[in-house]
C-alpha cells in the first residue's frame, strides 16, 4: 500500500516595522530609498535635512519589511523643533521589531553614543557602518567596527554603502529573519505610507537645503496651502516659511531667479515621483520663531 505524499508546509512569510536611527547626516534617507528602490526620503549633504518620519515598504514573496527613516538625533540646538526631531526619534524605537543603527565609516563620537543610549533592551539591533566606500584603506574598518560593536549587542554588523547600494540583500538578510511572522501589513504596491501632500513639502524643502547657503535651509520649512489633484494633474500651492525678513529676500534671490530655479526642480521631482503634470505655485513668507513656537510647528506638523 503506497503512502500519501505529505504536503509541503506553506513557506514562512514575515512582516514588521524596522526603524532607522543615527546622528545627522550618516546616510539614513540615502539608506532608505536605495532599500526601497525610489526616493522617498529627501536627501542633501546638510544634517537636519529629515524632519519627521518617513516610512518605506520594501515587499518580497517571503516578507514585508516597513522601514521608519527618523530625523538625525540632536545634541546641539535645543529649539523647539530640534526636541520635537528627538521626540520623533524616540517614537520611531517605539512598537518596533528590528532596529537599524546607522554610523559613518570611521566615525563614532558622542553624538553617535547619546543614539546608543537611546537603544533599549529587548529589541535586535543590527549595526550599519555606512560610507564605507569612501574608506581607502579597508584595513582602517575592522578595529572601528571591533569598537563601536564593543558598546552594546548587535543581532548582525554590516558595512554598508547606501549611495553606491553595496550590501543591501546582506542587510535585508539579516532582518528578515527576525521580523515577527505574520501576513503583509500594506498592499504589495505600496512603497510608502505618507501621503503625496507631505511628499510635496517635502521635495520642496530639500530643494532649500540643496539651493540656499550653508545656514539659511535651517531657518525655512514648507507649508502646503492647497493640494488638488484633478486626473493626471496635481495643482500644488506651497509658502516657504522663512524666520526674518531678509531670508525672504534671498530666498527670492534677484528678479525672482532663486526661487524660480528651487520652485522648478522641486515640480520636476514631484512630476517624476507622482507619475503626473504638477501645476506648482510658490510664495514666500515671514514667521517670525517658528522653529521656537509649538504653535507654529503644531501647525506645520511638526511635533505632534
Amino acid at each position: 500500500m503506497s503512502k500519501r505524499p505529505v504536503p509541503e508546509a506553506a513557506p514562512t512569510h514575515r512582516a514588521g516595522n524596522v526603524v532607522i536611527v543615527g546622528r545627522p547626516n550618516v546616510g539614513k534617507s540615502t539608506l532608505l530609498n536605495r532599500l526601497v528602490g525610489t526616493k522617498i526620503s529627501i536627501t542633501s549633504d546638510k544634517p537636519q535635512t529629515t524632519r519627521q518620519q518617513v516610512t518605506g515598504i520594501v515587499t518580497r514573496a517571503d516578507a514585508q519589511v516597513v522601514f521608519v527613516d527618523t530625523p538625525g538625533y540632536q545634541i546641539e540646538h535645543r529649539s523647539v523643533l530640534n526636541r520635537a526631531m528627538n521626540r520623533s526619534v524616540a517614537a520611531g524605537l517605539e512598537r518596533v521589531d528590528v532596529v537599524v543603527w546607522v554610523v559613518e565609516a570611521l566615525v563614532c563620537d558622542e553624538r553617535d553614543e547619546a543614539v546608543a543610549r537611546l537603544l533599549r533592551g529587548g529589541i535586535p539591533v543590527i549595526l550599519a557602518v555606512n560610507k564605507t566606500d569612501t574608506v581607502k584603506d579597508k584595513k582602517r574598518l575592522l578595529p572601528f567596527i571591533a569598537r563601536v560593536a564593543g558598546l552594546r549587542d548587535f543581532t548582525a554588523v554590516i558595512p554598508i554603502s547606501a549611495a553606491k547600494g553595496w550590501q543591501m540583500n546582506d542587510l535585508l538578510g539579516a532582518i528578515v529573519p527576525l521580523l515577527p511572522e505574520g501576513p503583509p501589513l500594506h498592499d504589495a504596491d505600496d512603497v510608502t505610507t505618507v501621503n503625496e501632500r507631505f511628499l510635496a513639502a517635502e521635495l520642496l524643502r530639500e530643494k532649500l537645503f540643496r539651493q540656499l547657503g550653508d545656514e539659511l535651509p535651517y531657518a525655512t520649512t514648507v507649508e502646503i496651502e492647497r493640494f488638488q489633484e484633478n486626473g493626471n494633474l496635481r495643482s500644488i500651492q506651497a509658502s516657504i516659511v522663512v524666520d526674518r525678513e531678509g531670508q525672504k529676500a534671498i530666498v527670492i534671490g534677484k528678479g525672482g531667479q532663486k526661487l524660480k530655479v528651487i520652485a522648478t526642480a522641486a515640480r520636476r521631482d514631484m512630476e517624476r515621483l507622482f507619475g503626473g503634470k504638477v501645476f506648482l505655485e510658490v510664495w514666500v513668507k515671514v514667521r517670525r520663531g517658528w522653529a521656537d513656537s509649538d504653535a507654529s510647528l503644531r501647525r506645520l506638523g511638526y511635533g505632534n
